[in-house]
């Protein structure tokens, strides 16, 4: 079966792009620069950024169906990131790194399974999830902080 895991389109980003630090405070974000890799994954590129690139904490709504599921959670997005990444059956090495929730969902929002893994086995997770034909998309976070990681789909 194959799947993609796609990464979090920059649109509603980029107005933050270059803000002023007060003017990000205004809008409940927050801008750092990376000291470490991994520790700051991006949500656009799916990649840890490298130390001295900046990245923005943003709450992101991600989960928005009208459901008792709805959420949204803080993420990193890496400043001036402008083209969201597909990964075609491949786990890409952010989510490897790192234990992950992979929430299963069908096309109400609802959701139909949910477990945890190790990030080196989330394609095995994947693959038993949309052999389910209820279940529509994914949904990985990351297991420790609960954020937002990507979305994956059939394709």
């Amino acid at each position: 079966m194959d799947y993609q895991i796609i990464g979090l389109s920059p649109e509603p980003f980029l107005a933050l792009y270059g803000l002023s630090d007060a003017a990000l405070a205004e809008r409940n974000a927050k801008r750092y620069r990376a000291d470490t890799r991994p520790g700051f994954p991006d949500r656009i590129e799916i990649r840890d950024v490298e130390p001295g690139e900046r990245v923005l904490l943003v709450n992101f709504v991600h989960q928005d169906g009208a459901t008792p599921y709805r959420a949204s959670h803080a993420v990193f997005v890496r400043e001036g990131a402008e083209q969201a990444v597909t990964f075609r059956n491949e786990v890409p090495e952010a989510l490897k790194l790192r234990p992950l929730s992979v929430r299963a969902f069908d096309a109400g929002h609802w959701m139909v399974d949910a477990d945890l893994c190790d990030g080196l086995r989330l394609d095995g997770l994947i693959r038993r999830f949309l052999a389910n034909e209820n279940v529509d998309y994914l949904q990985v976070h990351f297991a420790k902080p609960g954020c937002y990681a990507a979305r994956v789909e059939r394709g």
